[in-house]
């Protein structure tokens, strides 16, 4: 974790909390002009810096290793090791990412609502930019990028926390961005870091009322819940994922392996990974799912009743509470045998993050019934939950999965880095 509390006044009386200060306020101006720029030119920086990206890849690779190497020498877990490797196919994905934010439309801008009053006043709503974004998070070197596509895209500046994990790839990336923005004309503050400030960057940061219009953090619960409990910037929670997924009595095998396969192994370290299996008394594909989960590598962590559909000859262990509160980010998985619908849901309100949560029917009932009555973020019905992205979802990309619900919720993309402004027109009206 790299957020500790710290004071308000250390802003102004601090050398650090000078040079962030000196940060926001370049921050600030170049909010204002990015604020100002049509799509195209926002689109040309996008572009410009996924252009870099990909001709940047060997530089990329080469400060990744750096960072991947230190972070397995300190014993970091093999999930966040994930999360901060990067590979080519990765580069070029981030590449694609801002290259499709290029194509979607522009936010600022968008009315959201207009009207002629009866006195002949002319009202809308609009989206504008929120200004100045600060971003916390750790071992995601792929944040720095997608927030950065994302800021300029909505017309924002942001100012970045990476975390030490990721120091070097965040460096080169950071460089990069820069340049390409400055190729295009753009402000190249529109994009900074605080890194090398390091814990004390972060925490004043968090600290920056006035010259930050919103925070948002990504990263473990430790690092979320601190920065939630000690910001005095407004926060835009986003959540670990103690994702469920339910089987119904209902659900078709073929189906329901393929779907719990993906949602487990097809990245266990991402916060979209399923944590939790629920199976109904009735369902006839649990064993078949078990089997092909073990055959995975997947480590079960049964109930009683699951226990006795264990294939032969695989390693399983008792499932505890703790099991049902845990968010492994690793190839485990929690798996209990339930009786009904409305008890899977009951399970999933006591023990759900309010992530992800899917059901697997061939039941429409149920399927509405699970729809109406899970209250999280994303309810899914029949897919995998690995399509809680911003990307899988036509966002482009995303700032991070809001679990909170004021403002935003679910992925954040484009509109979510915007808020609203009215616009009132008249032609001498007075109030009466």
């Amino acid at each position: 974790m790299d957020v500790e509390t710290v004071e308000q006044s250390d802003l102004e009386t601090s050398d650090a909390g000078a040079e962030v200060l000196a940060v926001t306020g370049r921050a600030r101006r170049a909010s204002r002009k990015l604020a100002g720029a049509n799509r195209a030119w926002k689109d040309k920086g996008l572009r410009a810096i996924a252009k870099a990206l990909v001709g940047a890849q060997a530089q990329i690779l080469l400060a990744n290793v750096k960072d991947v190497d230190a972070g397995r020498e300190n014993g970091t877990s093999a999930a966040l090791l994930d999360r901060l490797t990067l590979t080519p196919e990765r580069i070029a994905g981030l590449a694609g990412a801002l290259e499709n934010l290029a194509t979607l439309p522009d936010p600022v801008g968008n009315v959201v609502r207009g009207q002629t009053l009866p006195n002949g006043l002319r009202m809308r709503q609009i989206n504008v930019p929120m200004g100045v974004v600060a971003a916390i998070y750790e071992a995601r070197p792929n944040v720095t990028v997608d927030i950065a596509g994302l800021a300029i895209k909505s017309g924002n500046a942001v100012i970045l926390r990476g975390g030490t994990a990721a120091a070097h790839t965040n460096e080169t990336l950071l460089g990069i961005v820069r340049d390409a923005l400055e190729s295009v004309g753009l402000p190249a503050d529109a994009v900074q870091s605080v890194d090398r400030y390091g814990r004390e960057g972060a925490n004043l940061l968090m600290k920056a009322r006035g010259q930050v219009d919103v925070l948002i953090p990504r990263g473990g619960r430790e690092l979320i819940q601190t920065v939630v409990a000690n910001a005095a910037v407004p926060v835009i929670e986003t959540g670990e994922g103690n994702v469920h997924i339910f089987i119904d009595a209902s659900a078709k095998e073929e189906m329901s392996v393929n779907i719990l396969l993906n949602s487990k192994t097809q990245r266990p370290s991402v916060c979209n990974t399923v944590e939790t299996l629920l199976v109904h008394k009735d369902a006839t594909v649990t064993s078949a799912v078990l089997k092909a989960l073990a055959d995975a590598g997947v480590r079960l962590h049964v109930d009683e009743r699951v226990a006795l559909l264990v294939p032969a000859g695989t390693v399983s262990f008792p499932a505890t509470e703790e099991d049902w509160a845990t968010e492994y980010m690793d190839l485990d998985l929690a798996v209990k045998m339930v009786d009904s619908l409305p008890e899977a849901i009951k399970h999933i309100r006591t023990w759900s993050t309010g992530h992800t949560e899917a059901i697997l029917t061939n039941d429409l009932a149920n399927a509405e019934m699970f729809i109406a009555e899970v209250d999280s973020a994303a309810v899914i019905v029949n897919a995998s939950t690995r399509f809680t992205d911003g990307g899988e979802l036509g966002l482009g990309a995303e700032v991070g999965i809001s679990t909170q619900k004021l403002h935003a919720r679910g992925p954040m993309g484009l509109k979510e880095l915007t808020t609203t402004k009215w616009i009132v027109q008249g032609e001498g009206q007075v109030r009466g």
